[in-house]
């Protein structure tokens, strides 16, 4: 398996980082009764927590389309070595983007979201 597909896979679990942090550091941890209904819980959040929540909902769609620039890349024998940067470049990019998100810094963030969605339209290109 291609570090780009060992990508994908980091890309689909990468979610789970920030709802953790989200659910389960802060003044609020989520309890046996929140986990009942987790999203109301979630939408109490605030601060630091809520931003948490945030990152993992932009993880969440940020993913489909990073997870079919490399599957198409892959398909179409892009050179593997820029398939691969690109795809590494992207995990590091959005945990960058979820930490930067944690810490309150809005304009870096949407830098580095932006940096990020490139990522994959390389991909496409490389692929073209």
């Amino acid at each position: 398996m291609t570090i780009a597909l060992w990508c994908v896979l980091a890309g689909g679990l990468m979610p789970l980082i920030w709802t953790a942090t989200a659910k389960f550091t802060g003044d609020r941890k989520l309890t046996p009764r929140d986990n009942k209904n987790p999203r109301a819980f979630l939408a109490g959040a605030t601060g630091r927590q809520a931003r948490a929540n945030n990152a993992q909902l932009n993880a969440f769609e940020a993913f489909p389309l990073f997870a079919a620039a490399v599957l198409t890349a892959e398909w179409l024998d892009a050179t593997q070595s820029i398939v691969d940067g690109l795809a590494l470049t992207w995990v590091g990019l959005r945990l960058a983007y979820g930490f930067i998100y944690l810490a309150d810094w809005g304009p870096l963030r949407s830098l580095v979201w932006f940096a990020a969605l490139l990522c994959p339209v390389a991909l496409f290109i490389v692929a073209a």
